[in-house]
């Protein structure tokens, strides 16, 4: 029921305002819908994968009588069951089937579905198969797969601006060195889940925990061999995505649709913790191997890299998250002469896939890296050593893909945050306190981040929102995005609300589907808010243009003359409330519905010559942590964090603070605690909670200081000058890391870069002590 509001009374709930999460009362109550949650209709049944257990081999015999006779179930789903194509490949290379057929590629890889009655007779079932394997060599790591010549998932990527090898030759000074960087698992509190439900000729409904609700909707129509319109996809909410849910949910909801309409009963597929990390892709980890040159004062002359990654079997995303490594390989800083190429190797493990950052921040902590070699090697604060290396003006503003930096404010972000965090005291501090030995040292860093938005293939940077005011001028929102805990729904009713000068809670956000808006890009590369905030404003913008035209004529006068206010609409005069306005609109005959679209201007990319401009702008930020280390254990904490962040003029700042805070958490747990392990043997060991560590409540800073720079303001014409926020403050966490390194290096009095590997577990951090010491 719609309430009226008081003629021209505050605006509740405009931009650039804090409002809490718009389902955050659910979410702490626990009444939040998730796709588990959805009643079940009668006749539910359950599917379960049978997963591989060898990395490389072929399949002799594949009996699966015992599943078939095992109590509960009502058959099972193998490669012969797919009555269209038999892959989810996201690249379209035909490079991952949904079930294996000859032979698998890695341990954990799905060779068939058992469904049942109930989830847990399916899980039972499902591990009764009798496999025989004939196995083949196989290789688990980059350096493994080069020495074995697995060959490229993907074709590799070059960046090359000036002569870097001759440059490199006329260095005064130069270091080579090796670094490796950790992969990383989403641990999402939601796992993967689908839930199809099947419909009159080719038709499926499939409720889903996705991030890209058309790819989807696109894979499951691929594998029944349909057109696209039969199938819907819908997304309420997710329990958390980072990435994990951009292409990894192609499987499950291909399964769940074909055994839906295979039996044509409601299907719901749900898998163990264990096997959704075993069977699905992660972060990257990379091998990265650098050389710099530079001169006395530390000045970068010319840099060289090579980024081997495990992409895992098949080419899922690992090409355009190994491109991005390569962007972000600079970081904030200027390259004079530069060389980089990228190795996505193929390797005896599940496939790898998007993850906050998208193979960003293994290209920044490379840079950080080659910063502090030279600091350490010249004798100097590493933070003097960036400051001396950021970009600047006088040609010294050109990418390695040769963008020119237009909006660079990293240098001011840095100095701000070295004077509010009081950094050189803190330093000198702690360079004393170390002086005097014992076993707990302290270390301090502060790195920053300057990381593109867009995505860097030019055709998903484009959006739709659809959006209806009914005739009590209620509103519904439909957009493109998907909500997955970060604030995108809120954001977008927001803007919508400012537009129309109505309160925010007018605004009904409903669910994400395919039959609303088609053809939306995945929830990811930080474009949520920039892709679906424009699209949804240009809808709001449509509408009015028809109700001013339509005021203008009913009270015969100008267009110039109506004015939206809050909740109210002024016509000369005269000002009507926003319902009633909207009902005599409505008697009029006014259409009170819009699509809107965005696609965002200036970008392009050529990956022939591995030049362009592939981001529309930049976000920047840096962070400030202090360590404390106990060199007998190699244990740590973190002291305190400071953080100042960009994001433009800030939609939501109180959303923004939240993202930023967890991206930098999340950062952290990966180049700390978070450790992905596989035997010999290829299983993934780390494969649960009890296994795999990341960072607790008490892991956080002691004292953590976050701020927004509230001066900054996106030159370019994004939605309300805004910045995006949910992928760049994840780099900040490699302050922490950097940290570390400060600490280890005071052993050998900082005569040397200690080199630590990531994650910079306990383990490791006792060993670059040990090594120092020797």
């Amino acid at each position: 029921m719609n309430v009226q509001k008081p003629a021209n009374a505050p605006l509740k709930g405009a931009v650039n305002t804090d409002l809490r999460h718009d389902s955050a009362i659910k979410h702490v109550t626990g009444r939040a819908e998730y796709c588990d949650d959805i009643a079940e209709p009668i006749g539910t049944l359950h599917a379960y994968l049978g997963l591989s257990t060898k990395a490389h081999a072929l399949l002799r015999d594949v009996d699966l009588s015992a599943v078939r006779a095992a109590p509960g179930v009502i058959g099972v789903l193998t490669a012969e069951d797919i009555p269209g194509v038999n892959d989810v490949s996201p690249t379209g290379r035909n490079d991952e089937p949904i079930f294996a057929t000859e032979k698998v590629e890695f341990w954990g890889q799905p060779i068939f579905a058992v469904v049942a009655e109930t989830r847990d007779a399916a899980r039972r079932a499902a591990k009764l198969a009798q496999i025989t394997y004939e196995d083949l060599p196989h290789a688990l790591d980059p350096e493994a797969a080069l020495e074995a010549g697995m060959g490229y998932v993907t074709p590799p990527l070059t960046l090359k601006r000036g002569e870097a090898e001759s440059a490199m030759d006329n260095a005064a000074h130069r270091i080579k060195g090796k670094l490796r960087v950790g992969g990383q698992d989403h641990m999402y509190l939601e796992g993967h889940i689908a839930f199809a439900i099947p419909g009159e000729d080719d038709d499926v409904i499939v409720h889903s925990s996705t991030q890209h609700p058309s790819e989807a909707q696109h894979m499951v129509a691929h594998v029944l061999g349909v057109p696209s319109n039969a199938v819907v996809i819908n997304v309420r909410r997710m329990g958390g995505g980072f990435g994990g849910k951009e292409t990894q949910m192609n499987l499950f909801c291909s399964v769940a649709a074909v055994a839906a309409k295979k039996w044509n009963r409601a299907v719901k597929i749900r898998p163990d913790r264990d096997d959704d990390m075993s069977a699905t892709g992660k972060r990257h980890d990379f091998v990265i191997d650098y050389e710099v040159g530079f001169d006395d004062d530390g000045l970068i002359e010319a840099v060289t890299g090579d980024f081997a990654a495990r992409c895992g079997f098949s080419s899922d995303l690992s090409g355009p998250v190994t491109d991005r490594a390569l962007f972000h390989a600079d970081n904030a800083y200027y390259y004079p002469n530069v060389l980089l190429n990228s190795h996505p190797m193929k390797t005896n493990t599940v496939s790898n896939t998007a993850f906050r950052g998208f193979g960003g921040p293994q290209g920044v902590i490379a840079a950080e890296r080659i910063m502090e070699e030279i600091a350490y090697h010249r004798g100097l604060d590493s933070l003097e050593v960036r400051k001396r290396n950021f970009y600047g003006d006088n040609g010294r503003d050109v990418t390695p893909y040769h963008q020119t930096v237009e909006d660079n404010i990293a240098p001011r972000i840095c100095q701000e945050l070295e004077d509010s965090a009081d950094y050189r005291a803190r330093r000198q501090a702690i360079l004393d306190w170390n002086a005097r030995g014992g076993a707990i040292r302290k270390g301090i860093a502060l790195t920053p981040v300057k990381f593109g938005i867009s995505f860097t293939a030019t055709w998903y940077n484009q959006a739709g929102a659809l959006l209806h005011i009914y005739s009590d001028g209620s509103v519904h929102l439909n957009h493109g995005g998907t909500e997955m805990g970060q604030g995108l729904n809120t954001k977008i009713a927001q803007i919508v609300a400012d537009e129309l000068q109505v309160d925010f809670d007018t605004i009904k956000i409903t669910k994400t589907t395919t039959e609303k808006v088609p053809n939306t890009s995945a929830t990811a590369a930080s474009s949520g808010s920039d892709l679906n905030g424009m699209a949804a404003q240009d809808a709001a913008r449509q509408i009015k243009e028809r109700l001013m035209v339509f005021a203008a004529e009913h009270w015969k006068t100008d267009a110039s003359a109506v004015r939206f206010l809050p909740n109210a609409v002024q016509v000369g005069d005269e000002i009507i409330s926003f319902c009633d306005f909207i009902k005599q609109a409505y008697m009029a005959r006014v259409h009170l519905s819009a699509a809107g679209f965005y696609k965002t201007p200036k970008i392009h990319w050529n990956r022939e010559t591995g030049q362009g401009r592939p981001f529309y702008y930049y976000a920047y930020g840096a962070a400030c942590s202090e360590v404390s280390v106990d060199t007998l254990t190699g244990e740590y904490r973190v002291e305190r964090t400071d953080i100042l962040h960009d994001v433009g003029k800030s939609l939501n700042p109180i959303l923004d603070v939240g993202q930023v805070e967890g991206a930098f958490i999340q950062g952290m747990g990966w180049l700390t605690t978070e450790e992905l392990w596989w035997d010999d043997q290829g299983q993934l060991r780390t494969h649960a909670p009890s296994t795999y560590k990341i960072p607790l409540a008490s892991d956080r800073p002691r004292i953590f200081n976050t701020n927004l720079a509230t001066w900054s303001e996106n030159k370019e014409h994004t939605i309300k000058r805004s910045k995006a926020v949910g992928e760049p403050p994840f780099m900040l966490g490699i302050s922490v890391f950097e940290a570390l390194s400060h600490a280890v290096a005071s052993v050998a009095d900082y005569r040397e870069c200690p080199r630590l590997d990531a994650p910079a577990t306990p383990e490791r951090v006792l060993m670059a002590v040990e090594r120092l010491r020797g």
